[in-house]
């Protein structure tokens, strides 16, 4: 095998360090997104009003946030490199926001509301500083198209193997930490729990840093010096100019509320429509080893039909599996599992857009004469934020509008109602979703040659 060869494959400490990265981010965020909003109402006594103004301020300002923390990580030089420095610096401060989210003041009124929210939004940027810089620190980890793939498919399997991990001990252990006899877990027990995860979240991410070396950070920023004269705004001037990475992100905010705007309504499908409280914890469990076995198939599928080919068949997929939940509700479990296994399957398509972004900073180099990993990487995280913070707020109100009720026997309208919120509109969504990466031309072929042109000082205002 040639020393070129070599230099682009991925090694095992590599491969292994990098999932580390995305372990932390998962264990970091586990807490916020399954039971951020439990601990609100029930331990802590929000309003639902209040909830809705929190979730909202700190989310807006998380989506502001991720360009913004990716401008400074593209003008941060370090012997360490640009990106791994937060990796190092950010975990720490992480844990203590985690922690300090999870406890309950002795306040009152406006007051408590406040530090509520004050805390959420340290938590989200401190979770920002690590996750944009373990994003963005993927495309100066390797130079060829394929290795940085197959980074994102290791991102992939590391959040699947926590996220079995996490929905297999979180509960049990958030009971086991609150006071004894006690149905449901206490302020102890969220308490406790966020202590002992927003510490061992510090190990992952330290490993990431520790393993993963920035191999071409100097060499990839050879000729962008002027890029610490950008500012902030004018390198989201810049990032829009990349008509490429602006379909993957279209793509993105499409595909995120598809998937995460039908899983946080799946719940009222298996309750309403199929009738069966008993089997949540049997769907959401199906679907989450099929989706790491999705990503253990990436490589392959990449390959093959290469990244854009590969995530347009995989959302195709999905999108049949939507429209047969949605025509056949009362096949049975054994069948409805059966489909739920094939669309998690398909949600591996998450860690293909990873791999879209890399190509996108590619080009945009080759473009613009400007590498900006870090506004890049952040970009994609908006869109997901916005996505997120779109199905929050619209998921609830399309329920409410198809006439479910809470606490109460549906009605058939309702029923049919709920089901088409939980598959027939996420299948329109899906389906839109693929349009933008028909204008997406950065086949594997033409990322080589923009790599070639790169490596000889060419940039596109050379032909």
């Amino acid at each position: 095998m040639s020393n070129a060869v070599k230099e682009k494959q991925v090694g095992p400490k590599l491969a292994v360090g990098y999932a580390m990265g995305e372990v932390g981010c998962q264990m970091s965020w586990y807490m916020i997104n399954n039971y951020l909003t439990l601990f609100y109402t029930d331990i802590v006594g929000l309003s639902a009003s209040a909830i809705s103004l929190i979730m909202l301020i700190a989310r807006i300002w998380d989506a502001v946030n991720d360009p913004m923390m990716g401008s400074i990580a593209d003008r941060t030089n370090t012997k360490w490199g640009r990106f791994r420095p937060y990796l190092f610096l950010a975990p720490p401060f992480l844990a203590i926001f985690n922690i300090l989210t999870f406890t309950v003041f002795p306040l009152e009124g406006t007051v408590k509301v406040l530090t509520c929210l004050i805390c959420y939004v340290g938590t989200g940027m401190a979770y920002t500083a690590c996750s944009i810089a373990y994003q963005a620190m993927q495309n100066v980890l390797a130079i060829d198209s394929k290795a940085r793939m197959f980074l994102a498919t290791c991102r992939g399997i590391g959040s699947s193997v926590i996220g079995i991990v996490l929905s297999l001990v979180a509960a049990p252990l958030l009971l086991m930490l609150s006071h004894p006899g006690v149905e449901a877990a206490d302020a102890q027990g969220y308490f406790r729990f966020a202590i002992i995860m927003s510490i061992v979240t510090i190990v992952p991410f330290w490993l990431c840093a520790a393993m993963c070396k920035e191999k071409y950070t100097e060499q990839l920023h050879v000729n962008n010096g002027e890029q610490q004269k950008l500012g902030f705004f004018g390198a989201i001037r810049e990032i829009v100019k990349n008509d490429q990475l602006l379909m993957v992100v279209l793509s993105t905010v499409l595909g995120t509320i598809c998937v995460s705007g039908r899983m946080g309504l799946l719940t009222y499908y298996i309750i309403y429509v199929v009738g069966d409280f008993m089997h949540i914890a049997s769907f959401f469990t199906v679907m989450t080893i099929a989706q790491l076995i999705g990503n253990f198939l990436l490589p392959l599928g990449t390959n093959k039909l290469g990244k854009k080919g590969y995530l347009i068949f995989l959302q195709m997929v999905m999108n049949l599996g939507f429209l047969a939940m949605f025509l056949l509700p009362n096949a049975g479990i054994p069948v409805l599992l059966g489909i739920s296994f094939v669309c998690g399957l398909c949600n591996s398509a998450s860690s293909v857009c990873y791999g879209l972004v890399a190509d996108s900073i590619e080009y945009g180099d080759w473009k613009l004469g400007r590498r900006q990993e870090g506004v890049a990487a952040s970009m994609l995280s908006f869109g997901v934020k916005i996505a997120t913070a779109i199905c929050g707020s619209a998921g609830v109100l399309l329920l409410s509008a198809v006439g479910y009720v809470p606490n109460a026997e549906q009605t058939e309208a309702a029923r049919q109602g709920i089901n088409i919120v939980v598959n027939l509109v996420p299948f329109v969504l899906g389906l839109l979703s693929i349009l933008p990466m028909l204008f997406y031309k950065l086949t594997p072929k033409r990322v080589e040659e923009i790599r070639e042109d790169l490596e000889n000082g060419k940039h596109a205002w050379d032909k």
